[in-house]
């Protein structure tokens, strides 16, 4: 297969007139990008898939931003939250995403692209023709081969033939493939899969769970009280708790706190503290907080990987989880 087999045929660049606001920079028109190389990259903030993608994206923008390239990102909301636009320029600052970010929350750039991924990322050519597109993790050195064609076919000197290096690290660390043996697995009913036990619960209503006493491998279950929402499991009380036996190296979960305050919570790895295991949110000790809707990272495991139980209890009531994700 050629190196450029996912060139495409000519499609023209679609405006971003559905755009709700701008972060980073003002609105961008097609007489603005006239004569530039434009990477539209598809995101969402709590996306572990496009988080893995970032540091590439960031280094294509500060490397070739003096040549040509024009990066934006397109920022289409899955969760209610990350409609949000003050979250989204939180994020945008956390993660030092300094290009500029099209807020598309009604979906209106969304469906000019034809899109349906997370993430996405379509690439113009100097004359406005998306020419290569990229859906889901990978292909970085065909995509920036592809962008150091186009800034040459526009006629930019100096363009490198290296590739970047990046670090990975934190979110951004590609994920361990080759031992990867749990799903994405969303929490609320709309899409909720494999929770135990399966012949329980009321929908939309508060509902007393317990946690069986065996958990098989990507199986997730609940005790004390909790509201299964379309999109969410909602805890009713403090102490409420949440387990899921997992096969990974990494355990992220999408939660929210509740509309006012903070929720503080424990984990435990096998019963224990997850020590060494813990991710970014936790300490060695299993102590996290709960204070913005976001990605959490919970357990990053530095030894072998082998199917483990991860529990997180809620201390305070109206914590809101909405899914796992796994590295």
């Amino acid at each position: 297969m050629s190196l450029f087999a996912n060139l495409r045929a000519e499609t023209r660049l679609p405006g971003f007139d559905g755009a709700t606001g701008w972060l980073n920079s003002e609105p961008l028109t097609p007489e603005a990008l006239r004569g530039k190389v434009v990477l539209v990259d598809f995101w969402t903030y709590t996306c572990i898939n496009w988080l893995r993608t970032l540091g590439h994206i960031r280094a294509w923008h500060d490397r070739y931003k003096d040549q040509g390239l024009v990066v934006v990102g397109v920022h289409t909301p899955e969760f209610p939250f990350e409609h949000d636009a003050d979250n989204v320029r939180w994020v945008v600052q956390q993660l030092r995403v300094d290009y500029p970010v099209a807020l598309d929350p009604d979906y209106a750039v969304w469906d000019a692209f034809a899109n349906n991924y997370w993430p996405a990322v379509y690439v113009a050519d100097g004359e406005g023709r998306i020419r290569h597109t990229q859906f889901g993790e990978g292909g970085y050195e065909e995509c920036e081969m592809v962008i150091q064609m186009f800034l040459r076919q526009a006629g930019r000197d100096g363009v490198p033939d290296d590739l970047v290096s990046v670090t990975d690290e934190g979110f951004e660390a590609q994920a361990d493939w080759g031992t990867l043996r749990s799903p994405e697995t969303y929490l609320g009913y709309e899409q909720r899969q494999n929770l135990a036990p399966t012949d329980t619960a009321m929908l939309d209503a508060p509902y007393g769970f317990g946690i069986p006493d065996r958990l098989e491998r990507n199986q997730w279950a609940l005790s004390g009280n909790w509201t299964l929402r379309s999109g969410a499991a909602v805890a009713n009380e403090a102490d409420a708790r949440l387990a899921f036996r997992f096969h990974a190296r990494d355990v992220n979960l999408v939660m929210a706190p509740p509309t006012a305050g903070s929720v503080p919570f424990r984990l435990l790895l096998d019963g224990d503290p997850p020590g060494a295991a813990h991710g970014l949110d936790v300490d060695e000790h299993g102590n996290g907080t709960l204070d913005r809707p976001r990605l959490h990272q919970l357990i990053r495991e530095p030894g072998s990987i082998s199917d483990r139980t991860v529990e997180i209890t809620f201390l305070a009531r109206r914590a809101q989880a909405y899914c796992f994700t796994f590295g």
